[in-house]
């Protein structure tokens, strides 16, 4: 068996060559079918579960029975692909679905995005990575533990590792959603628990093996799928295939489409119409519950008055609108307090794509890159990854090659937002509604664009747009008129990015279960089967309850994983980085600093999100601006008034940060 495993190492290089030839002649394949008539159905079906299945295959080929392999790959894993299978595991449906739709809403804003994904990176590398390999341990509540003495640590580590892992977790299943929903027809609530499946089939055999094998696989997919697009609209655009470095210019055709836009007077009346469309909601939310009573008289009457000769469309048309009415007083505020928010956000005159903190001011634009780079050094499924590597300076070069994978998809963003936003308002913005692409209504049928006339000229006019910004990168090849199999091959992309990273979130929170609460708490005498068997009826559990939470679509994909960063930063980042580089934070320190910091974070998310709590402005995707510094501050403050660690501690903390220091064995 060692030589097998041997060998398999000893050839990565050819094997993920050979299985990039197959796949691009696949691709090359599938682009030929659509010439000779293959259907557009055909060919998502095609992408969808060929690739699964190809996952499935290096799940079950990597299955194993060895805990050191199930939690940390055997620890073996080279640097250049661990690097990779941190990549993609790192770029979740987030980065590939939503980030560059983010910088298409938010323009110059959207920026924050990238430079705290990335730049978290530098804090990775700088201050944890290569120190927990020297620990090592198999989990951070692992380390927590083995740090900080008991299971008081672990406890918490395990709570926050759960409450930001599950977060992050449901936004990767709804992008598995909404890609199953529009390119195999399926209903987003059914796409969720198909897509569940090929989710389970990576890692429910072979744990940390199979995870990093299939990540490896599907990081070729997702970068391919992502560059493909946005280089074919750059040559079209610009003659020169390099869209990093040739968006400069669209971003010139964007500034004078968007001045033609302002003046024109159709868009200021659409503006005006949605302004009064806010201002008559206000006016029904003060006067409920007459207002929901008078709604639904009104359609009733509506409904009695139909003539004998009306139309079954015409009947069922009013029926639908009573339906949809709110059920109580209750349900209306809730429902049309939404609806008046959206109406007057839409009312408001499109700001310049390129100007600074037009949409995000500085303090607001600053806190959410300092909350996503803090964040993402305090993942504890990224941070895993730094266990499986053979040795602390693989771990350290192991961040560089995470880096430069990441950088390819990174660089490349901006770009794209730009190529997506010209095309929509060069295509989109001031055709005719008889005339829209069919596009339009596909991704319209999944809940994710609309188009309303509001002023009933029958011109799309840029406020009569209503798009969800996860579709931007999903539909861009339809937007640009591409052949259809590159919209299939970016459908593949998404998925292999919301796979990849949601198999590395599901074994961080099965394992916080499996192995931390259960093995190191509840049963340490438990066998090497049970531990596994309970690991994997965890994952599974787990998996169904994020499918069930994600059918909710309660909120955007990078919403989500902002909200999930905050929490790593808050909980784990202060603890970590003091349990690293200050031999005095002590136990009691690292428990008050990281409930400190949780609650700090939660409270406030919580409370701006839904009960209007504001401090200074800050916006709810950057609550960890208040738990980080808390966290730092009670560590600090706690473990200097109370008994300091063991000296043993105290000296092993010193020696992990010397080059050459003796490191800790590893876990059992």
């Amino acid at each position: 068996m060692a030589k097998k495993t041997g060998s398999f190492l000893d050839n990565l290089g050819k094997i993920y060559l050979m299985y990039t030839g197959a796949f691009l002649l696949f691709v090359v394949g599938l682009g030929i079918g659509e010439q000779m008539g293959l259907s557009n159905k055909m060919i998502g079906y095609m992408f969808m579960f060929c690739t699964i299945g190809v996952y499935a295959l290096i799940g079950v080929m990597s299955r194993t029975a060895k805990v050191s392999e199930y939690y940390v790959a055997g620890r073996s894993v080279p640097a250049f692909f661990n690097g990779m299978a941190t990549g993609s595991d790192w770029m979740s449906a987030a980065s590939f679905i939503s980030m560059a739709g983010a910088i298409y809403a938010l323009g110059y804003d959207g920026l924050a995005y990238v430079m705290g994904w990335t730049g978290g990176y530098v804090l990775l590398a700088v201050f944890l990575g290569p120190y927990l390999r020297k620990f090592g341990q198999y989990t951070i509540p692992d380390f927590l533990g083995a740090r900080f003495g008991g299971h008081a640590a672990r406890t918490i580590g395990i709570i926050a590792a759960i409450v930001a892992s599950f977060t992050y977790l449901i936004a990767q299943v709804t992008g598995v959603g909404i890609i199953m929903s529009r390119f195999l027809g399926l209903d987003f609530q059914i796409g969720v628990f198909v897509g569940l499946g090929g989710i389970l089939v990576c890692s429910m055999l072979g744990g940390m093996k199979a995870v990093t094998w299939t990540q490896v696989a599907q990081y070729i997919i997702l970068i391919f799928a992502y560059l493909t697009p946005v280089t074919v609209m750059s040559y079209k655009a610009t003659g020169v295939p390099v869209s990093e470095i040739m968006y400069g210019q669209v971003l010139q055709k964007i500034d004078v489409r968007e001045k033609e836009i302002i003046a024109d007077p159709k868009q200021k009346e659409v503006w005006d119409l949605w302004k009064k469309k806010a201002d008559d909601l206000s006016a029904d939310i003060k006067a409920l519950p007459g207002s929901l009573d008078a709604k639904k008289k009104g359609l009733q009457d509506k409904l009695a008055a139909l003539p004998a000769d009306a139309t079954a469309a015409d009947k069922e048309k009013i029926e639908k609108d009573i339906k949809a009415l709110p059920n109580d007083a209750e349900d209306a505020k809730e429902k049309w307090t939404a609806a008046k928010t959206d109406a007057a956000g839409r009312s408001k005159p499109m700001k310049p794509y390129v100007e600074p903190f037009a949409r995000l001011d500085m303090k607001n634009m600053l806190a959410l890159t300092f909350c996503l780079m803090v964040g993402t050094a305090g993942l504890p499924h990224i941070l895993m990854r730094y266990y499986t590597v053979p040795s602390v300076k693989e771990a350290r070069t192991s961040v560089g090659w995470s880096l430069f994978f990441i950088f390819l998809l990174y660089f490349t963003a901006p770009a794209y937002a730009a190529f997506a936003r010209n095309e929509i308002l060069t295509t989109v913005v001031g055709a005719q509604f008889a005339n829209l692409p069919s596009w339009i209504a596909s991704w319209g049928k999944v809940g994710l664009f609309k188009v309303v006339d509001m002023n009933g000229d029958g011109i799309v006019q840029f406020a009569e747009m209503i798009i969800n910004t996860d579709v931007i990168v999903l539909a861009t090849p339809e937007i640009a008129g591409l052949p259809y199999v590159v919209s299939g091959l970016v459908a593949a992309g998404g998925l292999a990015a919301a796979l990849s990273t949601a198999d590395g979130l599901l074994l961080t929170i099965s394992n916080a279960l499996s192995h931390d609460l259960y093995y190191k708490m509840i049963n340490p005498s438990a066998s090497i089967l049970k531990r596994l068997t309970v690991s994997r009826i965890l994952l599974v559990v787990v998996a169904l309850i994020s499918a069930w939470v994600a059918t909710f679509r309660l909120t955007i994909i990078v919403e989500l994983v902002a909200w999930a960063f905050s929490i790593a930063a808050a909980s784990f980042f202060p603890a970590l980085v003091m349990g690293i580089w200050d031999k005095r934070a002590n136990k009691t320190g690292a428990l008050v600093g990281m409930w400190v910091g949780f609650l700090s974070c939660v409270i406030y998310m919580v409370g701006s999100r839904f009960y209007g709590l504001d401090i200074w402005g800050i916006k709810t995707i950057s609550s960890g601006l208040f738990g980080i510094p808390a966290g730092f501050i009670t560590i600090y403050i706690v473990s200097r008034l109370t008994t300091p660690p063991p000296q043993e501690m105290q000296d092993f903390v010193e020696s992990v940060r010397i080059p050459k220091g003796a490191g800790r064995a590893a876990a059992e």
